[in-house]
């Protein structure tokens, strides 16, 4: 049979009957139908640490959770194709407002930094945090995790995170060599720094570099990068990278964090990056409650993390916060089952 073509004037006819009131196909031609997800879980998609669309770091919150178990919000996760998606329970313990359930592509995760921001915007967006409200806790594996709210008018407009005083860990030895993992030549490094492990509830190891420009053009080899932790003896973990060269956006740091993949807004680093900065002088006591990194921006993702430390000198800081803000871009249901 030979299947009837249409010229693009015909194509303008059709539209424009269906454009007439009262107009229907012709008896025995099928009707368009809506598609639909059938039982369907609600989900708010947001870039985190951006107020700009398509920029900063996306994150799929779900609100309708009932009955999901860890092995299919993991799968979940994974069809998001996100770095992480975060999912909301009742709370399950006194002093917590909230059960806040955070998954990556490898599994659940005790503790992440964009998914608490970015699921902070979407329960005000949704009315379960009611406008005005000063501080809500969310209860994460890792434990209670405090953030605390600002709003212009009936819209949340900031949201501050608190982390776990810092704790500050191993060092590699040889930061020319870890530089090098990453194709760098050693002249890079900013001088008499430490490549050396902070945990404010993740833990990362702070690589200083003294340009922008080297760390734009730092690409991991993954080989090379566990030769340094085996030879070292230390425990691998994430190497976030940063310059403090200045820039026109104004940020204190320029920053990446290159893993199998990279990220555009780490905000579990950025406390330790904070704690990192302010400990080894590269932000006075007096600035450290205004620390500003910009990351994403090498892919086309830039993201500005805002980082306070309180501290009553640089070894002795007693308060960590990560904020910023969040803009929905998205929003459906994922069928599960």
């Amino acid at each position: 049979m030979r299947m009837r073509t249409f010229s693009r004037r015909s194509w303008l006819g059709l539209a424009g009957a269906l454009a007439i009131p009262g107009w229907s196909p012709a008896s025995g031609a099928q009707s368009l139908r809506r598609a639909a997800v059938a039982n369907g879980r609600r989900f708010l998609q947001y870039d985190v640490f951006t107020d700009r669309p398509l920029t900063g770091n996306q994150l799929a919150v779900f609100l309708d959770t009932e009955g999901l178990t860890a092995d299919v919000m993991a799968v979940m996760t994974r069809e998001t194709n996100f770095s992480e998606a975060t999912f909301v329970f009742p709370a399950e313990r006194p002093g917590t407002d909230i059960r806040l359930r955070i998954f990556g592509r490898g599994g659940e995760m005790p503790f992440a930094g964009h998914p608490v921001i970015g699921s902070t915007f979407a329960l005000a967006d949704d009315g379960v945090i009611t406008a005005g409200t000063r501080a809500f806790t969310f209860g994460l594996n890792v434990g209670p995790t405090l953030v605390e709210l600002e709003w212009t008018g009936d819209r949340l407009a900031f949201a501050w995170m608190t982390q776990q005083p810092p704790v500050f860990g191993a060092t590699l030895p040889d930061p020319a060599r870890v530089a090098a993992a990453y194709g760098l030549p050693a002249d890079v490094v900013y001088p008499n720094l430490p490549v050396q492990e902070v945990n404010c509830g993740s833990a990362f190891f702070m690589l200083a570099l003294k340009t922008r420009a080297a760390v734009d053009q730092a690409a991991v080899d993954p080989r090379a990068l566990a030769e340094v932790f085996e030879t070292a003896k230390v425990t691998r973990r994430g190497v976030f990278m940063f310059s403090p060269e200045a820039g026109t956006d104004g940020a204190t740091v320029y920053s990446r964090m290159i893993g199998a993949q990279e990220d555009p807004a780490t905000g579990s680093a950025s406390g330790p990056l904070g704690c990192y900065l302010v400990r080894y002088g590269l932000v006075p006591l007096d600035k450290a409650a205004t620390i500003v990194s910009a990351q994403g921006v090498k892919m086309n993702r830039p993201s500005r993390v805002h980082i306070r430390v309180d501290a009553e000198a640089p070894d002795r800081i007693t308060r960590v916060r990560v904020g910023g803000t969040s803009v929905l871009v998205g929003e459906g249901r994922l069928r599960a089952s």
